[in-house]
Protein backbone atom coordinates (compact mmCIF):
# COMPACT_ATOMS: atom_id res chain seq x y z
CA UNK A 1 0.00 0.00 0.00
CA UNK A 2 0.94 3.54 -0.03
CA UNK A 3 1.86 5.59 2.79
CA UNK A 4 1.41 9.26 3.08
CA UNK A 5 3.55 12.15 5.07
CA UNK A 6 2.26 15.27 6.20
CA UNK A 7 4.17 17.38 3.08
CA UNK A 8 7.33 19.09 4.84
CA UNK A 9 7.34 22.13 6.70
CA UNK A 10 10.33 24.57 6.10
CA UNK A 11 11.87 24.84 9.96
CA UNK A 12 15.22 25.43 8.06
CA UNK A 13 15.53 29.25 7.14
CA UNK A 14 12.64 30.34 9.29
CA UNK A 15 14.95 33.23 10.62
CA UNK A 16 16.35 34.35 7.23
CA UNK A 17 14.00 37.34 7.31
CA UNK A 18 15.40 40.75 7.04
CA UNK A 19 13.27 41.80 10.02
CA UNK A 20 16.08 41.83 13.40
CA UNK A 21 15.36 41.33 17.00
CA UNK A 22 13.52 44.67 17.93
CA UNK A 23 15.55 46.95 20.90
CA UNK A 24 12.61 49.24 20.86
CA UNK A 25 10.16 48.66 23.75
CA UNK A 26 8.14 46.10 23.71
CA UNK A 27 4.42 46.44 23.09
CA UNK A 28 1.87 46.07 25.80
CA UNK A 29 2.05 41.99 26.64
CA UNK A 30 -0.16 40.13 24.95
CA UNK A 31 -2.46 37.31 26.68
CA UNK A 32 -2.77 34.05 24.71
CA UNK A 33 -6.47 34.96 24.51
CA UNK A 34 -5.93 38.07 22.16
CA UNK A 35 -7.05 38.22 18.84
CA UNK A 36 -4.48 39.58 16.62
CA UNK A 37 -5.33 40.84 12.56
CA UNK A 38 -2.97 40.82 9.96
CA UNK A 39 -3.40 44.61 9.61
CA UNK A 40 -2.25 44.48 13.61
CA UNK A 41 0.80 42.69 12.98
CA UNK A 42 1.82 44.95 10.30
CA UNK A 43 1.32 47.75 12.09
CA UNK A 44 3.34 46.76 14.92
CA UNK A 45 5.92 45.64 13.18
CA UNK A 46 6.46 49.04 11.29
CA UNK A 47 6.42 50.59 14.22
CA UNK A 48 9.37 48.53 15.94
CA UNK A 49 11.66 47.34 13.08
CA UNK A 50 15.34 48.81 13.43
CA UNK A 51 15.85 48.56 9.35
CA UNK A 52 12.91 51.25 9.31
CA UNK A 53 14.15 53.32 12.05
CA UNK A 54 17.54 53.33 9.96
CA UNK A 55 15.94 53.63 6.55
CA UNK A 56 13.55 56.98 8.48
CA UNK A 57 16.97 58.35 10.15
CA UNK A 58 18.47 58.61 6.41
CA UNK A 59 15.22 60.48 5.41
CA UNK A 60 16.44 63.36 7.71
CA UNK A 61 20.07 62.95 7.14
CA UNK A 62 19.29 63.07 3.44
CA UNK A 63 16.71 66.40 4.54
CA UNK A 64 19.53 68.01 6.25
CA UNK A 65 22.17 68.21 3.67
CA UNK A 66 20.10 69.61 1.17
CA UNK A 67 19.28 72.40 3.58
CA UNK A 68 23.54 72.30 3.90
CA UNK A 69 23.67 72.43 0.04
CA UNK A 70 20.66 75.35 -0.62
CA UNK A 71 23.65 77.56 2.28
CA UNK A 72 26.01 77.49 -0.65
CA UNK A 73 23.77 80.58 -2.36
CA UNK A 74 24.26 82.54 0.59
CA UNK A 75 26.90 84.98 1.99
CA UNK A 76 29.70 83.57 3.78
CA UNK A 77 31.29 85.53 7.17
CA UNK A 78 33.78 84.46 9.49
CA UNK A 79 36.13 85.84 12.00
CA UNK A 80 39.70 85.95 12.23
CA UNK A 81 42.42 86.94 15.37
CA UNK A 82 46.18 86.36 15.54
CA UNK A 83 48.55 87.77 17.94
CA UNK A 84 52.08 87.49 16.94
CA UNK A 85 55.64 88.39 19.06
CA UNK A 86 58.43 88.72 17.18
CA UNK A 87 62.39 88.69 18.56
CA UNK A 88 63.14 92.20 16.89
CA UNK A 89 61.30 95.26 15.95
CA UNK A 90 61.76 96.08 11.95
CA UNK A 91 63.32 99.33 11.24
CA UNK A 92 63.41 100.77 7.85
CA UNK A 93 66.84 102.75 8.54
CA UNK A 94 70.23 100.82 8.95
CA UNK A 95 71.87 101.43 11.70
CA UNK A 96 74.51 103.58 9.85
CA UNK A 97 72.02 105.74 8.97
CA UNK A 98 70.29 106.05 12.21
CA UNK A 99 73.54 107.10 13.81
CA UNK A 100 74.22 109.66 10.92
CA UNK A 101 70.53 111.11 11.60
CA UNK A 102 71.55 111.85 15.47
CA UNK A 103 74.65 113.52 14.43
CA UNK A 104 73.20 115.09 11.80
CA UNK A 105 73.63 118.98 13.58
CA UNK A 106 76.97 118.17 15.00
CA UNK A 107 78.21 117.32 11.30
CA UNK A 108 76.43 119.99 9.87
CA UNK A 109 77.72 122.83 11.97
CA UNK A 110 81.39 121.02 11.64
CA UNK A 111 81.55 121.30 8.58
CA UNK A 112 80.03 125.25 7.98
CA UNK A 113 81.94 126.80 10.94
CA UNK A 114 85.51 126.97 9.06
CA UNK A 115 84.09 128.53 6.01
CA UNK A 116 81.98 131.04 8.15
CA UNK A 117 85.02 131.87 10.36
CA UNK A 118 87.07 132.77 6.76
CA UNK A 119 84.03 134.73 5.20
CA UNK A 120 83.42 136.45 8.70
CA UNK A 121 87.02 137.81 8.95
CA UNK A 122 86.89 138.83 4.78
CA UNK A 123 84.06 140.84 6.03
CA UNK A 124 85.31 142.34 9.09
CA UNK A 125 88.43 143.29 7.17
CA UNK A 126 85.90 146.04 5.22
CA UNK A 127 82.98 146.22 7.73
CA UNK A 128 84.93 146.01 11.03
CA UNK A 129 81.03 147.71 11.84
CA UNK A 130 79.70 144.44 12.12
CA UNK A 131 81.65 142.39 14.56
CA UNK A 132 79.03 142.12 16.69
CA UNK A 133 76.81 140.92 14.52
CA UNK A 134 78.98 138.37 13.37
CA UNK A 135 80.08 137.21 16.87
CA UNK A 136 76.75 136.66 17.44
CA UNK A 137 76.02 134.45 14.52
CA UNK A 138 78.96 132.36 15.35
CA UNK A 139 77.58 131.80 19.20
CA UNK A 140 74.19 130.38 17.57
CA UNK A 141 76.08 127.76 15.07
CA UNK A 142 76.76 125.26 18.38
CA UNK A 143 72.73 125.69 19.61
CA UNK A 144 71.57 124.80 16.19
CA UNK A 145 73.55 121.78 15.87
CA UNK A 146 72.19 120.43 19.06
CA UNK A 147 68.60 121.44 17.88
CA UNK A 148 69.49 119.49 14.46
CA UNK A 149 70.86 116.75 16.73
CA UNK A 150 67.76 116.29 18.99
CA UNK A 151 65.75 116.47 15.21
CA UNK A 152 68.14 113.77 13.30
CA UNK A 153 67.53 111.88 17.22
CA UNK A 154 63.80 111.60 17.38
CA UNK A 155 63.03 111.13 13.34
CA UNK A 156 65.70 107.85 13.94
CA UNK A 157 63.35 107.16 16.74
CA UNK A 158 60.20 107.38 15.07
CA UNK A 159 61.63 105.38 11.82
CA UNK A 160 62.28 102.51 14.13
CA UNK A 161 59.19 100.61 14.35
CA UNK A 162 58.20 98.68 17.62
CA UNK A 163 56.44 96.05 16.32
CA UNK A 164 57.60 92.88 18.22
CA UNK A 165 54.18 92.61 19.52
CA UNK A 166 51.39 92.41 16.66
CA UNK A 167 47.56 91.75 16.84
CA UNK A 168 45.51 91.40 13.83
CA UNK A 169 41.32 90.75 13.76
CA UNK A 170 38.78 90.70 11.01
CA UNK A 171 35.59 89.57 9.70
CA UNK A 172 35.43 88.36 6.30
CA UNK A 173 32.30 88.13 3.92
CA UNK A 174 32.51 85.89 0.43
CA UNK A 175 29.61 85.78 -1.37
CA UNK A 176 29.89 83.26 -4.88
CA UNK A 177 28.36 85.10 -7.84
CA UNK A 178 29.43 82.17 -10.41
CA UNK A 179 30.72 78.56 -9.37
CA UNK A 180 30.35 77.21 -12.50
CA UNK A 181 27.14 75.86 -12.04
CA UNK A 182 28.62 73.53 -8.70
CA UNK A 183 26.51 74.89 -6.52
CA UNK A 184 23.13 74.22 -7.95
CA UNK A 185 24.18 70.51 -9.21
CA UNK A 186 24.87 70.32 -5.98
CA UNK A 187 21.82 71.75 -4.62
CA UNK A 188 20.43 69.11 -6.94
CA UNK A 189 22.30 65.90 -6.00
CA UNK A 190 21.08 66.31 -2.35
CA UNK A 191 17.34 67.02 -3.61
CA UNK A 192 17.80 63.84 -5.68
CA UNK A 193 19.34 61.87 -2.73
CA UNK A 194 15.99 62.92 -0.49
CA UNK A 195 13.79 61.84 -2.67
CA UNK A 196 16.37 58.32 -2.96
CA UNK A 197 16.21 58.22 0.65
CA UNK A 198 12.18 58.39 0.77
CA UNK A 199 12.18 55.56 -1.78
CA UNK A 200 14.70 53.53 0.35
CA UNK A 201 12.31 54.12 3.12
CA UNK A 202 9.36 52.63 1.14
CA UNK A 203 10.83 49.82 0.15
CA UNK A 204 12.16 48.99 3.51
CA UNK A 205 8.50 49.14 4.51
CA UNK A 206 7.10 46.66 1.68
CA UNK A 207 9.86 43.77 2.16
CA UNK A 208 9.06 44.36 6.05
CA UNK A 209 5.22 43.83 5.31
CA UNK A 210 5.73 40.82 3.09
CA UNK A 211 7.90 39.63 5.81
CA UNK A 212 5.54 39.64 8.39
CA UNK A 213 2.79 38.51 5.69
CA UNK A 214 4.64 35.43 5.40
CA UNK A 215 5.35 34.96 8.89
CA UNK A 216 1.43 34.86 9.92
CA UNK A 217 0.32 32.94 7.04
CA UNK A 218 3.06 30.21 7.83
CA UNK A 219 1.63 30.53 11.49
CA UNK A 220 -1.82 30.45 10.47
CA UNK A 221 -0.95 27.22 7.95
CA UNK A 222 1.17 24.99 10.81
CA UNK A 223 -2.39 26.23 13.04
CA UNK A 224 -4.59 24.01 10.79
CA UNK A 225 -2.16 21.14 10.03
CA UNK A 226 -1.80 20.77 13.45
CA UNK A 227 -5.47 20.28 14.02
CA UNK A 228 -5.64 18.41 10.82
CA UNK A 229 -2.60 16.33 11.83
CA UNK A 230 -4.27 15.51 15.81
CA UNK A 231 -7.72 14.46 13.93
CA UNK A 232 -5.72 11.96 11.27
CA UNK A 233 -4.25 11.38 14.33
CA UNK A 234 -7.21 10.66 16.42
CA UNK A 235 -8.78 9.08 13.22
CA UNK A 236 -6.11 5.73 13.71
CA UNK A 237 -5.97 5.75 17.53
CA UNK A 238 -9.78 4.82 17.08
CA UNK A 239 -9.26 2.89 14.17
CA UNK A 240 -6.60 0.68 16.13
CA UNK A 241 -9.06 0.40 18.96
CA UNK A 242 -11.15 -1.13 16.36
CA UNK A 243 -8.86 -3.39 14.82
CA UNK A 244 -7.99 -4.75 18.31
CA UNK A 245 -11.52 -5.40 18.49
CA UNK A 246 -11.95 -7.29 15.65
CA UNK A 247 -8.84 -9.25 16.43
CA UNK A 248 -10.12 -10.49 19.75
CA UNK A 249 -13.42 -11.84 17.37
CA UNK A 250 -11.25 -13.22 15.49
CA UNK A 251 -12.07 -11.47 11.88
CA UNK A 252 -8.30 -9.79 11.44
CA UNK A 253 -5.34 -10.31 11.89
CA UNK A 254 -1.91 -9.07 13.80
CA UNK A 255 -0.35 -8.07 10.15
CA UNK A 256 -3.59 -5.58 10.76
CA UNK A 257 -2.82 -4.35 13.93
CA UNK A 258 0.89 -3.51 12.83
CA UNK A 259 -0.07 -1.97 9.56
CA UNK A 260 -2.43 0.36 11.85
CA UNK A 261 0.43 1.41 14.36
CA UNK A 262 2.95 1.87 11.64
CA UNK A 263 0.61 4.79 10.59
CA UNK A 264 -0.27 5.87 14.11
CA UNK A 265 3.17 6.18 15.14
CA UNK A 266 3.84 7.89 11.52
CA UNK A 267 1.32 10.29 12.56
CA UNK A 268 2.24 10.92 16.19
CA UNK A 269 5.81 11.85 14.19
CA UNK A 270 4.33 14.26 11.93
CA UNK A 271 2.37 16.15 15.02
CA UNK A 272 5.75 16.32 16.86
CA UNK A 273 7.03 18.08 13.92
CA UNK A 274 4.22 20.36 13.34
CA UNK A 275 4.02 21.26 16.63
CA UNK A 276 7.83 22.19 16.64
CA UNK A 277 7.35 24.35 13.20
CA UNK A 278 4.21 26.23 14.53
CA UNK A 279 6.11 26.88 17.78
CA UNK A 280 9.22 28.48 15.78
CA UNK A 281 6.62 30.12 13.68
CA UNK A 282 5.47 31.90 16.42
CA UNK A 283 8.44 33.15 17.60
CA UNK A 284 9.60 33.89 14.04
CA UNK A 285 5.92 36.34 14.08
CA UNK A 286 7.12 37.58 17.22
CA UNK A 287 10.11 39.42 16.59
CA UNK A 288 9.01 40.87 13.30
CA UNK A 289 6.40 42.48 15.21
CA UNK A 290 8.62 43.52 18.44
CA UNK A 291 6.52 40.97 20.98
CA UNK A 292 8.38 39.02 23.47
CA UNK A 293 9.34 35.98 21.92
CA UNK A 294 7.13 34.29 24.99
CA UNK A 295 4.20 35.74 23.53
CA UNK A 296 2.02 33.63 21.60
CA UNK A 297 -1.50 35.41 20.81
CA UNK A 298 -4.05 33.92 18.84
CA UNK A 299 -4.52 35.01 14.98
CA UNK A 300 -7.63 36.28 13.80
CA UNK A 301 -7.50 34.24 10.71
CA UNK A 302 -6.17 30.70 12.33
CA UNK A 303 -9.82 30.79 14.03
CA UNK A 304 -11.48 30.06 10.54
CA UNK A 305 -12.11 26.95 9.05
CA UNK A 306 -11.95 28.34 5.32
CA UNK A 307 -10.36 31.53 4.28
CA UNK A 308 -11.64 34.40 2.62
CA UNK A 309 -10.38 34.14 -0.88
CA UNK A 310 -10.93 37.12 -3.61
CA UNK A 311 -12.24 35.58 -7.09
CA UNK A 312 -10.69 38.67 -8.89
CA UNK A 313 -8.67 37.83 -11.82
CA UNK A 314 -5.29 38.82 -11.35
CA UNK A 315 -3.81 41.30 -14.29
CA UNK A 316 -0.19 41.99 -14.76
CA UNK A 317 -0.32 45.73 -14.34
CA UNK A 318 3.58 46.43 -15.89
CA UNK A 319 2.97 50.52 -16.07
CA UNK A 320 1.77 50.67 -12.36
CA UNK A 321 4.30 48.51 -11.06
CA UNK A 322 7.31 51.24 -13.30
CA UNK A 323 5.10 54.09 -11.70
CA UNK A 324 4.80 52.57 -8.22
CA UNK A 325 8.17 50.46 -7.32
CA UNK A 326 10.40 52.10 -5.23
CA UNK A 327 13.73 50.21 -6.86
CA UNK A 328 13.23 51.80 -10.08
CA UNK A 329 12.42 55.44 -8.63
CA UNK A 330 15.69 54.67 -6.48
CA UNK A 331 17.74 54.27 -9.79
CA UNK A 332 15.81 57.20 -11.56
CA UNK A 333 17.21 59.37 -9.21
CA UNK A 334 20.58 57.71 -9.01
CA UNK A 335 20.90 57.93 -12.41
CA UNK A 336 19.97 61.76 -12.10
CA UNK A 337 22.37 62.00 -9.78
CA UNK A 338 24.95 60.90 -11.80
CA UNK A 339 23.80 63.75 -14.29
CA UNK A 340 24.52 66.00 -12.01
CA UNK A 341 27.95 64.96 -11.23
CA UNK A 342 29.17 64.95 -14.95
CA UNK A 343 28.08 68.84 -14.33
CA UNK A 344 30.36 69.31 -11.57
CA UNK A 345 33.39 67.84 -13.29
CA UNK A 346 32.85 69.75 -16.15
CA UNK A 347 32.44 72.90 -13.46
CA UNK A 348 36.27 72.87 -13.31
CA UNK A 349 37.18 73.92 -16.45
CA UNK A 350 34.81 76.91 -15.86
CA UNK A 351 35.59 79.86 -14.20
CA UNK A 352 33.91 80.96 -10.42
CA UNK A 353 33.61 84.30 -9.62
CA UNK A 354 33.03 85.81 -5.86
CA UNK A 355 32.94 89.05 -4.14
CA UNK A 356 34.87 89.61 -1.02
CA UNK A 357 34.42 91.97 1.71
CA UNK A 358 34.91 92.82 5.56
CA UNK A 359 37.12 94.43 8.16
CA UNK A 360 40.43 94.23 9.32
CA UNK A 361 41.68 95.55 12.59
CA UNK A 362 46.01 96.07 13.45
CA UNK A 363 47.82 96.96 16.40
CA UNK A 364 50.53 98.53 15.36
CA UNK A 365 48.18 100.50 13.60
CA UNK A 366 49.21 101.74 9.71
CA UNK A 367 46.80 104.49 9.36
CA UNK A 368 48.59 107.59 10.48
CA UNK A 369 51.71 106.23 10.85
CA UNK A 370 53.02 103.80 12.91
CA UNK A 371 50.87 104.04 16.14
CA UNK A 372 50.82 101.83 19.34
CA UNK A 373 46.63 101.45 19.35
CA UNK A 374 43.80 99.63 17.25
CA UNK A 375 42.54 100.62 14.54
CA UNK A 376 40.74 99.08 11.19
CA UNK A 377 39.48 99.75 7.71
CA UNK A 378 37.12 98.31 5.85
CA UNK A 379 37.81 96.39 2.26
CA UNK A 380 36.11 95.36 -0.64
CA UNK A 381 36.96 92.90 -3.60
CA UNK A 382 36.44 90.63 -6.52
CA UNK A 383 37.75 87.32 -6.89
CA UNK A 384 38.54 85.33 -10.35
CA UNK A 385 39.58 82.14 -10.58
CA UNK A 386 40.28 80.30 -13.84
CA UNK A 387 42.13 76.92 -14.38
CA UNK A 388 44.55 77.03 -17.78
CA UNK A 389 45.99 73.55 -17.63
CA UNK A 390 45.90 70.74 -15.66
CA UNK A 391 47.21 67.94 -18.22
CA UNK A 392 43.71 66.14 -18.83
CA UNK A 393 43.08 65.99 -15.28
CA UNK A 394 39.68 67.66 -15.54
CA UNK A 395 38.56 66.34 -18.78
CA UNK A 396 39.33 62.44 -17.61
CA UNK A 397 37.20 62.86 -14.59
CA UNK A 398 34.40 64.70 -16.75
CA UNK A 399 34.10 61.32 -18.96
CA UNK A 400 34.47 59.18 -15.85
CA UNK A 401 31.40 60.98 -14.54
CA UNK A 402 29.55 60.39 -18.17
CA UNK A 403 30.59 56.55 -17.70
CA UNK A 404 29.22 56.52 -14.42
CA UNK A 405 25.92 58.12 -15.50
CA UNK A 406 25.62 55.36 -18.51
CA UNK A 407 26.15 52.38 -16.52
CA UNK A 408 23.08 54.14 -14.38
CA UNK A 409 20.80 54.41 -17.48
CA UNK A 410 21.71 50.79 -18.25
CA UNK A 411 21.24 49.60 -14.34
CA UNK A 412 17.29 51.43 -14.88
CA UNK A 413 16.48 49.77 -18.14
CA UNK A 414 18.05 46.32 -16.60
CA UNK A 415 15.93 47.28 -13.23
CA UNK A 416 12.52 47.43 -15.30
CA UNK A 417 12.97 44.87 -17.50
CA UNK A 418 13.28 42.41 -13.99
CA UNK A 419 10.49 44.14 -12.40
CA UNK A 420 8.22 43.35 -15.37
CA UNK A 421 9.31 39.66 -15.41
CA UNK A 422 8.71 39.89 -12.00
CA UNK A 423 5.17 41.36 -12.55
CA UNK A 424 4.14 38.88 -14.89
CA UNK A 425 5.65 36.04 -12.78
CA UNK A 426 3.58 37.23 -9.26
CA UNK A 427 0.35 37.62 -11.88
CA UNK A 428 0.53 33.91 -13.18
CA UNK A 429 1.51 32.69 -9.48
CA UNK A 430 -1.74 34.58 -8.13
CA UNK A 431 -3.87 32.99 -10.86
CA UNK A 432 -2.55 29.81 -10.74
CA UNK A 433 -2.85 29.56 -7.16
CA UNK A 434 -6.78 30.26 -7.65
CA UNK A 435 -6.38 27.07 -9.93
CA UNK A 436 -5.17 24.88 -7.38
CA UNK A 437 -7.13 26.17 -4.56
CA UNK A 438 -10.67 24.75 -6.86
CA UNK A 439 -8.95 21.72 -7.64
CA UNK A 440 -8.13 21.24 -4.01
CA UNK A 441 -11.64 21.85 -3.03
CA UNK A 442 -13.24 19.63 -5.24
CA UNK A 443 -10.33 16.55 -3.96
CA UNK A 444 -11.61 17.49 -0.35
CA UNK A 445 -15.09 16.83 -1.39
CA UNK A 446 -14.35 13.56 -3.06
CA UNK A 447 -11.72 12.49 -0.72
CA UNK A 448 -14.11 13.08 2.36
CA UNK A 449 -16.83 10.92 0.47
CA UNK A 450 -14.12 8.10 -0.42
CA UNK A 451 -13.60 8.32 3.67
CA UNK A 452 -17.40 8.11 4.45
CA UNK A 453 -18.13 5.29 2.27
CA UNK A 454 -14.42 3.78 2.92
CA UNK A 455 -15.95 3.92 6.69
CA UNK A 456 -19.21 2.39 6.30
CA UNK A 457 -17.60 -0.57 4.10
CA UNK A 458 -15.72 -1.60 6.68
CA UNK A 459 -17.90 -1.37 9.58
CA UNK A 460 -19.98 -3.87 7.75
CA UNK A 461 -16.99 -5.74 6.90
CA UNK A 462 -16.73 -4.92 3.40
CA UNK A 463 -13.09 -3.16 3.14
CA UNK A 464 -10.26 -4.19 4.49
CA UNK A 465 -8.12 -2.08 7.18
CA UNK A 466 -5.47 -1.38 4.07
CA UNK A 467 -8.28 0.04 1.91
CA UNK A 468 -9.42 2.24 5.42
CA UNK A 469 -6.22 3.26 5.77
CA UNK A 470 -5.61 4.12 1.95
CA UNK A 471 -8.98 6.55 2.18
CA UNK A 472 -7.68 8.10 5.50
CA UNK A 473 -4.26 8.66 3.74
CA UNK A 474 -5.76 10.50 0.83
CA UNK A 475 -8.27 12.27 2.59
CA UNK A 476 -5.48 13.55 5.06
CA UNK A 477 -3.61 14.49 1.52
CA UNK A 478 -6.41 16.24 0.20
CA UNK A 479 -6.77 18.40 3.05
CA UNK A 480 -3.28 19.25 3.44
CA UNK A 481 -3.21 20.42 -0.19
CA UNK A 482 -6.44 22.41 0.71
CA UNK A 483 -4.34 24.35 3.51
CA UNK A 484 -1.63 24.81 1.55
CA UNK A 485 -3.68 26.06 -1.49
CA UNK A 486 -5.56 28.63 0.90
CA UNK A 487 -2.67 30.04 2.30
CA UNK A 488 -0.87 30.15 -1.37
CA UNK A 489 -3.51 32.30 -2.59
CA UNK A 490 -2.93 34.76 0.41
CA UNK A 491 1.00 34.99 -0.29
CA UNK A 492 1.03 35.02 -3.85
CA UNK A 493 -1.28 37.96 -3.70
CA UNK A 494 0.89 39.40 -0.85
CA UNK A 495 4.06 39.26 -3.63
CA UNK A 496 1.77 40.76 -6.13
CA UNK A 497 1.07 43.40 -4.51
CA UNK A 498 4.90 44.05 -3.38
CA UNK A 499 5.90 43.82 -7.01
CA UNK A 500 3.35 46.26 -8.22
CA UNK A 501 4.83 48.70 -5.74
CA UNK A 502 1.94 48.84 -3.44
Amino acid sequence: MKHFSILPFVLVGMFGFSATVMAFPKEKLLLSTDRVSLDSCRSMALKHNKKIRMAELKVSKADYEHRVARTNYLPKVSGMANYTHMSENVSLLSSERRASLSHIGTDLVGGIAPKFQQIAQGILVTHPELMPLLQGMSGTLPALGAKLDATGQQLSEALNIDNRNLFVGGILLTQPIYMGGKIRAYDRITSYGRELANEGLRAEQQTLLLDVDKAYWQVVSLVNKKKLATAYRDMLEHLNGDVNKMIAAGVATRANELSVSVELNKAEMTLLKVDDGLTLSRMLLAQLCGWSLEEQPILLDEQLEVLASEEKQMVADIEKAFAERPELRQLKHAASIYREKVKIEQSVFLPTVALTGGYTVTNPSFHNGFEKKFNGSWHVGLTMKMPLWNWGEGRNKVRAARAEASMAELHFGEMREKIELQVRQCAFAVNEADKKLHLSENNLAKAEENLRISKLGFDEGMISTTDLLAAQTAWLAAQSDNIDAQIDTKLTRAALSKALGE
